[in-house]
């Protein structure tokens, strides 16, 4: 039966160290999809400024021709 007990052991040890390692790479996927997240928003965010300013550019183009309208 003393044989038994360095098994036991071992093979505690290999599942602990099996649960670390999933545990490692577990984070290192979180960190991933917070890049992937990060890079999405920061899309969306670029995507909005832009057509906020073709918005505007609009604004102001039919603005002038209103003004233009108004002179004449």
């Amino acid at each position: 039966m003393r044989s038994a007990r360095p098994l036991t052991r071992a093979a505690a040890l290999a599942a602990c160290l099996a649960l670390i390692g999933a545990g490692a790479a577990g984070c290192e996927t979180t960190q991933e999809k917070a890049e992937k997240q990060q890079a999405r928003a920061a899309h969306i965010l670029k995507a909005r400024a832009e057509r906020q300013k073709e918005k505007k550019k609009q604004r102001e183009k039919s603005k002038k021709s209103h003004e233009k309208g108004k002179k004449g």
